[in-house]
């Protein structure tokens, strides 16, 4: 990942006194997850540039450093080496750190001049949120302009790519570029690698607190960069709204995931896991596979249901699976317990000959995680090759997502889905996917019904046909 700085005017290479970093040496620095590299691209006296590149091993944060994910194939596959996100933030303050606080010892006046700066993120991840980068980096003084790609020229039904290289550009402090960076560039990172606690609260409007309180898009930067947690983001708008000295004044909560509910989420999820069970008892299958089975819950349900005879679960994530096994107690199992369940590590876009011979297979909130790019793979992979009689899926309804204040359409319950599907878009991939490979398909809905939005969640029981 690549931040570089541009200072144009008069003797411009006296921003490597701002930046305490000397123009004609290389630095490096050693940080807990990777490296940072500080070197100059270009010096003249008329235009200098200085270059801020991060290299990240995600091999390192795989190995229990800061950053993993906790498990799964995401640790060792993943964007988080080439992409703008939360890791060249805390760079920023490393390395630059003496430059954000504005002390310049000798070049004190410079310091505290505007100055003619620009600065290009490159891989900047903004999943269809182009339009605010203006309105978050506009009200702050910078020309905004963004280069936005398709994600692969050899598939352009793909689309847009989620991943910009921004460039801003205005007559600032450095000081005040380098704070500007280092709290929006997390704003515009929903997989931050670090613990979001009270003490963000803190830093937070410490950085910003001479432009955030009158800031247009206030509710959204401080609800993305405290990541949507409700007890903190209320926190940091009282103290803001404190500053504003404004009596009375009501900061909008941006809204809180339904996921992040727990009450909501554990009275949905019993409804969710409730339905697919009725769907396969009503369907006389004995013999289940849970694709994408997770810490276990489907499967404990179908354990404490002595018509299911053979039970499978298969994930991805290694440490989910050892979590669904400590969850199911299969290390104190007696052997008919061990001989009717069996976990299993695996990818429903990949063919797998383990899939095959169940009853039924169910698919159980996993299929708005996948990129839509792969899932023609999963189709073919469970309804070409596994081919069950039964197959119980379902996904979130999209259109019920306003119940949870996410009126957006790029706004998802959960930072790792990749869509949502409205009603009408599900029923016509599940009715399209049941044609093409011999099946039928019901649908029905779970949950509490808004007359105008359905419910929920939706499902699917597809059907072989004979």
């Amino acid at each position: 990942m690549l931040l570089t700085i541009t200072y144009a005017g008069r003797n411009t290479t006296n921003l490597g006194y701002l930046l305490y970093k000397n123009p004609y040496r290389p630095q490096v620095f050693e940080l807990s997850y990777g490296k940072a590299y500080v070197f100059y691209t270009e010096v003249s006296d008329e235009r200098t540039t200085a270059a801020l590149l991060l290299d990240i091993d995600p091999l390192d944060l795989a190995r229990g450093k800061v950053g993993a994910s906790g498990g799964g194939l995401f640790d060792y596959v993943n964007d988080r080496p080439y992409v703008a996100s939360s890791f060249l933030s805390t760079a920023i303050a490393k390395v630059f750190g003496t430059a954000m606080t504005g002390r310049a010892d000798a070049h004190q006046a410079l310091s505290d001049t505007p100055l003619d700066l620009t600065a290009t993120v490159t891989m900047l991840p903004c999943r269809g949120e182009q339009e605010k980068l203006k309105s978050v980096f506009e009200p702050l003084g910078y020309e905004t302009s963004y280069e936005s790609f398709v994600s692969d020229e050899k598939f352009q039904s793909w689309g847009e790519s989620k991943y910009v290289n921004l460039t801003i550009c205005g007559r600032v402090r450095l000081r005040d570029l380098l704070r500007h960076l280092y709290v929006l560039i997390p704003v515009f990172d929903r997989q931050k690698h670090y613990w979001v606690g009270a003490d963000e609260v803190d830093k937070l409007l410490r950085i910003s607190e001479d432009w955030l309180p009158d800031h247009p898009e206030k509710a959204y930067i401080t609800g993305r960069y405290l990541n949507r947690r409700r007890a903190l983001v209320n926190q940091a708008y009282e103290r803001l709204s404190a500053a504003n000295a404004v009596d009375g004044e009501v900061l909008p909560a941006e809204p809180e995931k339904p996921e992040e509910t727990p009450d909501k989420k554990l009275n949905l999820n019993a409804k969710r896991l409730g339905s697919v069970v009725a769907a396969l008892k009503s369907c006389n299958a004995k013999q289940v596979i849970d694709i994408g089975c997770g810490e276990g819950n489907l499967l404990r349900q179908l354990l404490s249901e002595g018509q299911f005879t053979k039970i499978a679960g298969v994930d991805v994530s290694h440490v989910a699976l050892e979590r669904a096994a400590e969850k199911l107690k299969l290390n104190r199992a007696g052997d008919s317990l061990r001989e009717r369940i069996q976990l299993f590590q695996g990818s429903l876009t990949y063919r797998d000959s383990r899939f095959a011979g169940y009853d039924a297979a169910c698919v159980i909130e996993v299929v708005e995680h996948l990129d839509a790019s792969r899932l023609s793979a999963f189709e073919r992979v469970l309804f070409e090759f596994a081919k069950p009689p039964v197959v119980v899926l379902t996904t979130p309804n999209k259109e019920y997502n306003v119940n949870y204040g996410l009126v957006d359409d790029d706004e998802f319950r959960h930072g790792d889905h990749r869509f949502e599907w409205s009603r009408a878009e599900f029923r016509h991939w599940a009715s399209q996917t049941a044609e093409k490979f011999g099946y039928s398909v019901l649908f029905s809905e779970i949950g509490d019904v808004d007359e105008t939005y359905g419910a929920p969640t939706q499902m699917g029981v597809f059907t072989l046909c004979e």
